[in-house]
């Protein structure tokens, strides 16, 4: 009696695991495996776009103001959006300009000699990995939700794999048995599982904040101040945008500008990296007047509630990019073992049945069977996202 009463627990968590991991398995495998290969977005497009790559040189960068006005005069016609740093060394400077409806246009700059490399459009692989793992190329009040409620699954799948692999604290160091195939398959499983546990809980936990996010639980944003009326909005250039920078290190020395918008309502806004960790660029930074010079506004991480602190920490900690090339190999790694842990865990579950009912069908077929309706509606949601792909990447930010 004593026995029965100490199983039926385990029973229960492991129908949980094995229902969370199971019925959405390929659309789950998906989102992680896009969100994985995501990690190294901007470098598979260094790879695959020329004028993105630049030869390191041992002398002094170019001049933000010289960056700026080598981009303005590579698309006249258009109106200068944005400038930004280097990822790293060997990256060029990276410029967006509005060129009329629709989306702005990329130009690419040496970052010491301000030469225009090229220029590109729009889409590009970070694009497509970004808008395909986030929100399926579907409008974000409706992929977004979709995707983020993984979230939920994949907490489920981690408190659940705790309670049911008894003792699991003594697995770390645990060698796959050889033999058969579900045996090998469920000691994989289990060893990845407890390697991944601390990112696990780290993606389900930012995605989970995602969720919240699109559902009204997003945090406010700090409301700028508009320049003056009837003022010049042309985005400033060379000497005049080299005055501004040079305005804003003389108030903000610690402030590692990343990052220059050229807005029309709040004029030049400096942003990047300071004291503040683990935030995104822009919870740092200064709004000036393009036409006085004058500092209307500071940004500083520091000063975040702990409600917008935990939204500028979402994307660093999601995506691993706080570290640099170093972070994203660890994320890429782990991002690689929670993509295995779907496909063992579809693979164990078909291989049980097979063995418990003496099952003559192949294992993929049992697992398809096993999801039931639940694996149409993955397959849909893969194919919609790949039909509406063209459209979508050259959709405006």
């Amino acid at each position: 009696m004593e026995q029965s009463r100490t199983q039926k627990p385990r029973s229960l968590w492991w129908r949980v695991h094995s229902w969370a991991g199971l019925k959405l398995s390929i659309f789950m495998t998906f989102i992680l495996a896009t969100g994985t290969i995501a990690v190294f977005a901007h470098e598979l497009d260094w790879l695959v776009t020329p004028a993105m790559r630049v030869q390191v040189q041992e002398r002094p960068v170019a001049s933000w103001g010289a960056l700026a006005e080598a981009a303005a005069a590579a698309e006249p016609s258009g109106r200068l959006q944005i400038l930004y740093a280097p990822i790293d060394p060997w990256f060029a400077a990276e410029a967006w300009v509005e060129v009329g409806k629709g989306s702005p246009r990329r130009v690419y700059l040496d970052p010491w000699t301000a030469r225009v490399t090229g220029t590109h459009g729009w889409a590009n692989v970070h694009r497509f990995l970004r808008q395909l793992h986030r929100h399926l190329m579907l409008p974000t009040r409706i992929g977004i939700p979709i995707v983020s409620s993984l979230a939920l699954l994949l907490l489920a799948s981690l408190v659940t794999g705790t309670i049911t692999y008894k003792k699991w604290w003594r697995g770390f160091l645990r060698m796959p048995r050889r033999g058969d195939t579900r045996r090998l398959n469920g000691d994989l499983h289990r060893l990845a599982g407890l390697w991944s546990l601390w990112f696990v809980a780290l993606i389900s936990l930012t995605g989970l904040w995602y969720l919240v996010e699109t559902l009204g639980g997003n945090a406010a944003v700090p409301k700028l101040p508009e320049i003056a009326q009837g003022a010049s909005t042309r985005p400033p250039t060379g000497r005049a945008l080299d005055h501004l920078v040079h305005i804003g290190q003389q108030a903000r020395p610690t402030l590692d500008i990343r990052e220059i918008r050229f807005t029309r309502e709040n004029g030049v806004i400096l942003l990047g990296q300071d004291q503040a960790w683990l935030v995104r660029d822009r919870a740092n930074g200064l709004v000036l007047d393009p036409n006085s010079g004058a500092i209307l506004a500071e940004l500083d991480g520091r000063d975040l509630s702990v409600h917008q602190r935990v939204s500028e920490m979402a994307d660093p900690l999601h995506f691993g990019t706080f570290g640099g090339l170093a972070t994203k190999a660890i994320w890429f790694i782990f991002g690689l073992m929670m993509t295995a842990l779907s496909v063992t865990g579809t693979i164990i579950y078909a291989k049980r049945v097979q063995k418990a009912d003496r099952a003559e069908a192949s294992a993929t077929r049992l697992a398809w069977s096993g999801m039931g309706l639940w694996a149409y509606v993955a397959v849909a949601l893969i194919i919609m996202a790949i039909i509406l792909t063209p459209g979508a990447i050259a959709e405006a930010s």
